[in-house]
């Protein structure tokens, strides 16, 4: 299989979440089901729930650009004797939103290490071209249009706390006219140290609250805003901050998490929950170096 999909280690992958399957199976079947109409009757799969989790994080690192070619061509095609039990590409498709919220619950399990140095933005995720946003029916009354430096959107956010090693550490799903500064304490709750976010975090109330708890925001100034003083670390840091941008181009260029394609509320949350686990297992991912190796006239302290 890793000669189809070199990005990732697919039998890593399929080996870790079984293994977390297994552990919440007596969970999932009391509990976590989805909601169903009365009366109506649940088939069982073939498929167990670990082999849909895996190809579904797996199309997130082949390079297809849509599931069905991928599934059609790829999985059907070259991985029978991987995955036995195949079903049709219609049926993986039903298949999809039961594995929602394992695949929620499996990604807290991949998130980093609080390092001291943490990086905040948010990206936003278009559901359609903005000239059909008047028609749009799946995300209706959920999708709103946003705007930033690139003009207007429609559809949502996506939140994202990093650390300094490219390391996921929070996320968060929101309409896309929501204050960038409004989920901050909440996807800071266990984080301290120095937090860098650009401009559009600027807010007198939200660093004095952040700053209670051990964290210090720190962001670039506006035009209107008085010089103050900045640590000179804290300068050279608050210029890596492309370092989430990155993170960002490759969540929706590689891992595909972003597209207009989507005809349901549940399949939109597999596919993005399935694209942040399939980054989390890349191998290089955009990372500083922060060590004082070359720099001897830079004292150790600044670090």
């Amino acid at each position: 299989m890793n000669t189809i999909v070199s990005r990732l280690d697919i039998a890593q992958i399929f080996w870790e979440l079984d293994d977390f399957c297994q552990q919440f199976e007596h969970y999932w079947q009391h509990q976590a089901q989805l909601p169903s109409l009365p009366g109506e009757r649940r088939s069982q799969s073939r498929l167990s729930l670990s082999e849909v989790m895996t190809i579904t994080v797996a199309f997130h690192g082949s390079g297809f650009r849509t599931f069905k070619e991928f599934y059609t061509l790829c999985v059907l095609s070259h991985w029978r004797q991987a995955f036995p039990n195949l079903v049709s590409y219609s049926r993986f498709i039903e298949l999809m939103p039961w594995c929602m919220m394992l695949l929620c619950c499996f990604l807290h399990t991949r998130k980093g290490d609080c390092t001291g140095i943490a990086f905040i933005d948010s990206t936003p995720l278009t559901v359609c071209h903005p000239c059909r946003a008047h028609a749009h029916k799946v995300f209706k009354g959920q999708a709103k249009w946003g705007k930033n430096s690139v003009g207007w959107h429609f559809g949502f956010k996506l939140h994202l706390l990093v650390n300094d090693q490219g390391e996921l550490l929070a996320f968060k799903l929101t309409p896309a006219n929501t204050d960038d500064r409004k989920p901050v304490p909440e996807l800071t709750q266990d984080l301290l140290g120095k937090l860098f976010g650009d401009r559009g975090y600027v807010s007198q109330a939200l660093f004095e609250q952040l700053y209670e708890r051990g964290l210090q925001l720190i962001t670039k100034s506006k035009k209107n805003m008085k010089n103050r003083l900045v640590k000179l670390i804290d300068k050279i840091l608050l210029r890596k901050r492309a370092l989430i941008e990155s993170i960002n181009d490759q969540l929706k260029n590689i891992c595909q998490i972003e597209h207009s394609r989507h005809r349901s509320w549940f399949n939109f949350l597999v596919n993005l929950l399935a694209g942040l686990i399939a980054y989390t297992y890349q191998e290089k991912k955009p990372s500083l170096d922060l060590g004082c190796k070359g720099l001897p006239a830079l004292p150790p302290a600044i670090f």
